[in-house]
């Protein structure tokens, strides 16, 4: 076979296409629409990596605050930052304020000049966020001036919300944590992260089961108007054309329609990524300039997409027999074969075999095995779905005159019927066998943070220039706040310097002192050493607390920031506490435990203040009163709202990037659905208006198409719920995770397909009605 003979049938395929009139026109405008929402989000896939480099280039060149020893003395190019982040409802705000030593202190990326004291620039998001009634809780807490907004380059997002404030007299709270001198922004040591085996796996996985919907809803569009073309291509068999020409004319129709779905997928991509711009997902955004593909993987998806088409027509037409006088397909068709269907999961299971039993010590999982494995396991769903509808319509029987219809329907065309579901069926097993891998492995990367939130709700962190007694009252003055505990709490050791032993020193009144610790008595000017604390295992406490013992706070280590070294005597008479699981970090507090009365003035500096705060939780925004009482106490005051634990942020991320990617492929199908169902509906419009004409209600049309959807979706469904149970419980055991099975979650995503087939069925109601017409009848 010649390629110049491949390419002339190839090329009069196309030419049928062009001028093949209305109905050619309409069958590959209906594949071009299905290709190119297919094509827009391979396209956006490719194009995700890109946007993360920018996301994680532009978070890299603006880092300030980064925890390094090495800091630079004060000079005409250095600047002091300091982290003022808050919260808002349920938006992390990012803010810095900004105080320039020197003239050629460095500018943050995105901003053309520094505020003054009382001004601020802000993100364009964060401006119309204050300009709204939404924001009014929030411009209490930044009243400043805003004299500019920050550029794109000094933001992730385009809904990101960022400020930048000025400030002065910084310089005596540099602590080289929220607090820090620099001269350059930007990360100075931005080393490659320690990749974890399972989060690896993780995102192998997801992008496997996000992709393989969208690749199979492609193969599915190209095949539309299978029935019609097969008609048309019987005359080309009588006007002479051979078995094997006639296909690949059939192949360069898809060709078209393949084509032309690259095209409106190219511009269905530039309209989605200006949206982009204006649309946050799961609290991520874009500007549009980050949506650049990756031109190596444009270019595949430009060829695969109509090598596919091309591939797919052929392998569909290969048992379909065309003769000049029709085509077999309208007889009953040759039953399917079970054998090789197997197979592909088969295959797929072998593959991932090898890898069981790994865990996260060795799970150095090969990615081609395992890319390779969940392919040809999702891939066995699209493969055994056609039989089991076969095999399942061809033994239902009478009942009432709509569902005899659909059966009847479903027994004659079972493929076409399958193939609309396919998608669901591989989306939903692949979220399925996630949702298992992910509750599984939620425990490792989920911890107790150790704190009783039924104590506590809040803690607002305080320097130590706010006077805390005044600050503990304007809380207990804030609406929702139920109670306060207050401490001043520091580190003391036994030497000025490189102390071999220190302890917690926590400075409260007697109620809240008991809150942490067990006191026998308490009164004010009392001094308490708690011993038998976990937190001083392996510390002398008895040692330290004998009297007239010189201990000092804040001591200084080498290699470290210098101290400052407060020296105090430990006065006689302390008394003994013993330690309690109480307020503070839900373990025990050890150390000393001093009563206001009891307090040099001196040790004073080296003390911080902290408020924990028990709230009326319903309350409208608490939480924001509380940050706008610890902004006004001091506009360094750091709250935090307590949760009993926390997860790992990377985990989180690739969590989130499954939602955000199931939420466009949910989309993708939903949308390709309904094409899929309007051009089958299309097809049998003369048919559809014949039995209304011979008396047919159409309620019972209407509840025949519903059959016809709902029974291959509930078999594709169970098929979905056995491969997503199946491939859940393998990357489970590859993982060395218990094996459970989240029951809540398989029934949320079988729920979630189910009810996206229901929208599009109802959906396509109303075109249903339309062409039930008698119009339908007149042939031309």
């Amino acid at each position: 076979m010649s390629v110049r003979r491949w390419a002339r049938d190839l090329a009069m395929g196309v030419r049928f296409t062009v001028t093949g009139g209305r109905e050619g026109w309409t069958r590959a405008l209906l594949t071009a629409v299905g290709v190119g929402l297919g094509v827009a989000l391979l396209l956006l896939t490719t194009a995700l990596p890109n946007a993360l480099t920018v996301r994680h280039e532009r978070e890299a060149a603006r880092s300030d605050i980064t925890f390094t020893d090495d800091r630079p003395p004060k000079g005409a190019d250095t600047l002091i930052v300091a982290n003022v982040d808050t919260d808002f409802r349920d938006d992390n705000v990012r803010g810095r304020a900004l105080e320039a030593e020197g003239p050629r202190a460095p500018l943050p990326p995105g901003v053309e000049r520094f505020p003054a004291p009382g001004e601020m620039v802000v993100s364009p998001a964060l401006e119309r966020l204050l300009a709204s009634d939404s924001g009014e809780l929030l411009r209490e807490r930044l009243p400043e001036r805003i004299t500019g907004t920050i550029g794109e380059s000094g933001l992730v997002g385009s809904h990101e919300l960022a400020f930048y404030r000025g400030a002065d007299g910084l310089a005596p709270h540099l602590d080289g944590g929220r607090i820090v001198r620099i001269d350059h922004f930007g990360d100075p040591d931005p080393g490659p992260e320690q990749s974890d085996p399972v989060l690896l796996l993780l995102i192998l996985v997801v992008l496997v089961v996000l992709l393989m919907p969208v690749a199979v809803f492609i193969a599915a569009a190209v095949r539309f108007g299978g029935e019609r073309r097969d008609r048309r291509l019987a005359a080309l068999r009588l006007v002479g054309s051979d078995s094997g020409m006639t296909r690949r004319i059939a192949a360069g129709e898809a060709l078209a329609g393949a084509v032309l779905g690259l095209v409106l997928g190219a511009g269905f991509f530039l309209v989605g990524r200006q949206l982009a711009g204006t649309a946050e997902v799961f609290r991520i955004s874009v500007f549009p300039s980050y949506l650049n593909p990756s031109p190596l993987l444009a270019l595949l998806v430009a060829v695969a997409v109509p090598a596919a088409a091309v591939l797919v027509t052929l392998f569909a037409l290969r048992g379909v027999v065309i003769e000049p006088l029709g085509v077999v397909r309208t007889a009953k068709p040759a039953r399917r074969r079970l054998w090789w269907r197997l197979l592909l999961p088969v295959a797929g299971l072998a593959m991932l075999y090898p890898m069981v039993g790994q865990g996260r010590s060795d799970g150095d999982f090969n990615q081609y095995l395992v890319t390779g494995g969940v392919v040809l396991l999702l891939v066995g769903v699209t493969a055994l779905l056609p039989w089991i509808v076969e095999t399942v319509v061809a033994r239902l029987g009478a009942g009432a005159v709509s569902w005899q219809l659909a059966v009847r329907r479903l027994q004659l065309s079972s493929g076409t019927a399958a193939r609309m579901v396919n998608g669901i069926a591989v989306a939903v097993a692949g979220a399925i066998a996630l949702q298992m891998l992910f509750a599984g492995v939620d425990d490792d990367y989920t911890k107790s943070t150790g704190k009783d939130v039924s104590l506590a709700q809040m803690e607002v962190a305080l320097p130590s220039e706010a006077p805390l007694a005044a600050a503990a009252a304007k809380f207990r003055d804030t609406r929702g706040v139920e109670a306060v505990f207050s401490y001043s709490e520091g580190y003391a050791g036994d030497r000025r310097k490189d102390a071999e032993d220190s302890t917690t020193l926590t400075v409260g009144d007697c109620a809240s002192l008991r809150e942490i610790a067990t006191l026998s008595s308490c009164r004010d000017g009392d001094v308490f050493a708690v011993r038998g604390a976990e937190w001083d295992a392996g510390v002398d406490v008895t040692a330290m607390a004998r009297d007239r013992r010189t201990l000092y706070l804040d001591p200084s280590y080498e290699g470290g920031p210098k101290g400052l070294e407060i020296p105090w005597k430990v006065p006689s008479g302390v008394k003994e506490a013993a330690p309690r699981t109480g307020l503070l970090a839900g373990t025990d507090r050890g150390g000393f435990l001093i009563t206001p009365k009891a307090l040099p003035e001196s040790l004073a500096p080296g003390l911080e203040g902290h408020a924990y705060l028990r709230l009326d939780e319903s309350v409208p925004d608490v939480h924001e009163r509380v940050r706008n009482t610890a902004a006004a106490v001091d506009p360094l005051a750091y709250p935090m709202v307590w949760a009993a634990t926390e997860r790992s942020d990377r985990f989180d991320a690739i969590r989130t990037g499954l939602f955000v990617g199931a939420a466009c492929v949910l989309a993708l199908i939903g949308a390709s659905l309904l094409v899929s169902q309007l051009e089958q509906l299309r097809e049998r419009r003369k048919l559809l208006s014949a039995l209304v004409a011979f008396g047919t209600r159409r309620r019972t049309l209407s509840l025949s198409v519903l059959w016809q959807t709902a029974i291959p979706i509930v078999l594709g469904l169970v098929l979905a719920s056995v491969v997503g149970l199946t491939l859940g419980t393998v990357l489970l055991k590859m993982t060395s995770t218990p094996v459970s099975v989240d029951w809540t979650g398989v029934l949320a995503m079988t729920g979630i397909g189910a009810a996206v087939v229901l929208l599009v069925t109802l959906a396509s109601l109303p075109p249903l009605l339309r062409l039930m017409r008698p119009e339908g009848l007149r042939t031309e």
